[in-house]
């Protein structure tokens, strides 16, 4: 099989982690594979050298899409794809017009999230889902958000759960003393980690409230947050507010996560909303105690395998990571390994790259049939 994926961009996320690993897989199976982007750098890429990595450098500009709009069109046509799979609302969107163009086999407009940020993209996903042939979504929750907000009608969108490399996603008592020592933390300091982009959506002044009212007990607690994004200096302004400045630490785009998520006693998400949470379920993956909102099919990731607390409430988030904290280590490990469990019976990456191949073959409806 021929299989075009095409995404926004490739920046640092869960979405961008999902379709690569996706290409990986696909090329491993022995199917042709290109991975095509709208714009940017690739930050994240496939490992696997078969997989045909394309740019179409698009233009924040009228005439920039229509130019990479017609690169696009080019690529379809000579690479002759069984199936075209776009991912995040830009290139679902955009791919969806050129289709008006362009004959498609059979295309596959997969979203990430309850929330695209505004009813004009929920309109847009409305008036062009002719244009697909079905849709996909990360969460149960996620479709039903999207089948409310009138932006697919109901049997057009199908749930798959994001899966994870739990081989790479793994506990690792080394990369937890390595990255400790890197940050100069000893073994007894209490670290909480969070993980994602530095935007609205990810609500990190909620994480920063809550962490500045948490207890500091003998050794102060520390905060490092992973990931870029235009909150940055806003982020950091509000941690020299709430006086934890010195306790707070942004690392940035990071390529270690794993060995990160080693390294903390406590995984932290204070979305406001979400898809499916796929970083969660990477915390889970390395018998981290999680604490999350409950957002999106953040819920159905953790089970009772974690915290969870409502969005947008600094004050529950605090005393969630109170508590988690305050765990025996027997408890501790416990959770650990319950998520683990969890997250390699439900979740894992090879499920996903089968349930995507079915809708690919044509599965339509139903969310037993995909999900």
């Amino acid at each position: 099989m021929k299989v075009l994926l095409v995404i926004t961009s490739l920046g640092v996320g869960g979405a961008e982690r999902l379709i690569t690993a996706l290409a990986d897989r696909y090329a491993a199976a022995g199917h042709e594979v290109m991975l095509v982007r709208f714009h940017g750098e690739a930050e994240l890429r496939p490992s696997d050298p078969r997989v045909r990595l394309e740019n179409l450098n698009m233009r924040r500009s009228p005439l920039g899409v229509l130019v990479a709009m017609r690169r696009l069109r080019r690529f379809v046509r000579v690479f002759g794809p069984d199936v075209v799979n776009t991912h995040l609302v830009h290139a679902n969107l955009l791919t969806r017009l050129l289709r008006l163009v362009t004959p498609m086999p059979r295309l596959v407009s997969s979203a990430h999230n309850t929330n695209e940020e505004g009813c004009g993209r929920m309109l847009a996903y409305r008036l062009t889902d002719r244009l697909v042939d079905i849709s996909t979504n990360v969460s149960e929750e996620a479709v039903a958000a999207f089948v409310a907000q009138g932006a697919v009608k109901p049997d057009r969108m199908l749930p798959i759960h994001n899966g994870i490399d739990t081989e790479s996603f793994a506990y690792s008592s080394a990369a937890r003393a390595q990255v400790r020592a890197e940050l100069g933390l000893e073994e007894t300091t209490p670290l909480l980690m969070a993980v994602g982009r530095l935007w609205e959506p990810k609500d990190y002044p909620n994480l920063l409230r809550a962490f500045a009212s948490l207890d500091a007990g003998v050794v102060p607690p520390q905060l490092v947050i992973v990931g870029g994004g235009p909150l940055r200096d806003d982020l950091g302004t509000l941690a020299d507010s709430l006086d934890v400045a010195d306790r707070v630490r942004f690392l940035g785009v990071r390529h270690d996560v794993p060995a990160l998520m080693s390294s903390c006693d406590l995984f932290v998400l204070s979305s406001a909303w979400e898809g499916f949470g796929l970083v969660v379920a990477e915390a889970m993956a390395c018998r981290r105690p999680v604490v999350a909102t409950d957002c999106g099919g953040v819920r159905e990731v953790v089970g009772d395998a974690g915290f969870l607390v409502p969005p947008r409430d600094a004050q529950a988030l605090t005393e969630a990571m109170g508590r988690a904290l305050r765990l025996p280590d027997e408890q501790r490990q416990r959770l650990g390994t319950a998520a683990r469990e969890r997250v390699v019976a439900r979740y894992s990456l090879e499920a996903m790259a089968q349930k995507y191949l079915a809708v690919y073959g044509g599965v339509k409806r139903g969310p037993h049939a995909a999900g």
